[in-house]
């Protein structure tokens, strides 16, 4: 298996002790430059995971190891969260500066990027996530979206293996989503960058390489995500939706249509083109 970014073993995790698990005996693999997605309702677990893949939180059992670094040995704690950065799902608890620029500059400052170095790290991130042209903004002034897309080079800038995005789109509104969505799609396509995408909203794990379902605490589905989406009744048996466009095949299935591999509305346009000829 190519390089691993995270090695989840058989962890478990309780809030409190001899508290109910919030995980239980989850296993999962991420080598670098995946695009891996977790889904599930609130209250699955996922955010939890999360939390325990960045170190955050420490598993009750099992281990997890990031980049080769068990997050249980406390000598390895910064370097841990240096390597996976973590995105989380209020922008505005993530900008603490009043000028863009400042504020990603910030995680620089924490870990002691010589400040030579600084300006060169700010504009490339900045670059990667389209935002160039606000550095001298004030945060508040910015959409939802955009604020998103500040603190994404706020962790870019500290140049992480990975990124876990915990819901980093549930606040924002379809725009915003699409256009964090699509930036953070970029970073993995053109800088390797190791992703973890946290999210309720089904659409947004189609492109991704592999998708991993959470029900109370534990994998209950897992695959591509045309293996996922296909399973159509198990999803809703989790009290989840498939994405529009595949639920619009099962139906156009049912009525007798040879409707075939349909995640996105590309997939539907060229199986109707297929099915007209």
């Amino acid at each position: 298996m190519p390089d691993l970014i995270f090695d989840v073993q058989n962890v478990s995790f309780a809030y409190e002790e001899g508290g109910p698990l919030a995980v239980r005996s989850l296993s999962l693999q991420v080598p670098k430059g995946a695009f891996y997605a977790v889904l599930g309702q609130n209250g699955s677990g996922k955010s939890t995971l999360a939390k325990l893949m960045n170190g955050l939180y420490l598993p009750t059992e099992g281990s997890v190891s990031v980049c080769g670094m068990d997050t249980k040995d406390e000598k390895h704690t910064w370097d841990i969260r240096c390597r996976a950065g973590m995105v989380f799902q209020n922008p505005d608890n993530q900008l603490v500066a009043t000028i863009v620029r400042e504020d990603v500059a910030f995680g620089l400052e924490n870990i002691g990027v010589p400040t030579e170095e600084m300006p060169g790290r700010i504009e490339q991130a900045l670059r990667d996530v389209g935002m160039t042209e606000y550095a001298e903004r004030a945060p508040h002034l910015l959409s939802g979206g955009q604020k998103q897309r500040v603190a994404i080079a706020g962790v870019l800038a500290m140049r992480p293996e990975a990124i876990l995005f915990d819901e980093s789109t549930a606040m924002l509104d379809p725009q915003g989503r699409r256009e964090v969505l699509s930036a953070v799609k970029r970073l993995n396509r053109e800088l390797g960058l190791t992703v973890i995408w946290i999210t309720h909203f089904m659409e947004e794990a189609v492109d991704c390489d592999k998708v991993f379902v959470m029900h109370s605490g534990e994998i209950a589905l897992s695959g591509t995500p045309r293996e996922v989406f296909a399973r159509e009744e198990a999803l809703r048996a989790l009290r989840l939706d498939v994405p529009p466009m595949a639920h619009l095949a099962q139906t156009l299935r049912e009525a007798g249509m040879p409707v075939q591999d349909v995640l996105t509305v590309e997939d539907m346009v060229r199986e109707a083109k297929r099915l007209c000829r």
